[in-house]
């Protein structure tokens, strides 16, 4: 990665940092899914494509495909690149011990 591609995510970052905050991200993240989708979400660090997510995170390829959509409709996950080489891109990463808003213990 060149020293501009590491400017541009840490822009989008911040930028998704002040946007969105972690319980909200969290939520939209997990929705259905829970942990797994959460270990998904942050295997999306620009340097996967969705099949290399779907294998580390060992889940279902058609299911994982309707939430990345939902993902990125949501604006949360980005994809870069083209064809079989899009990258996935989150808009940061969630702390393992994020939880859904109401989820408190």
């Amino acid at each position: 990665m060149s020293d501009g591609d590491y400017l541009l995510r840490a822009i989008l970052t911040l930028t998704a940092r002040q946007a969105l905050a972690v319980d909200t991200l969290a939520e939209v993240v997990m929705r259905g899914g829970g942990r797994r989708q959460l270990e998904a979400f942050n295997l999306c660090d620009g340097t996967r494509t969705q099949s290399d997510v779907v294998k580390a995170a060992k889940i279902d390829k058609g299911s994982f495909s309707k939430t990345v959509n939902r993902w990125v409709r949501a604006g949360i996950l980005f994809r870069v690149g083209e064809g079989r080489e899009t990258r996935l891109l989150h808009a940061y990463p969630l702390p393992t011990g994020a939880r859904k808003r109401g989820n408190r213990k």
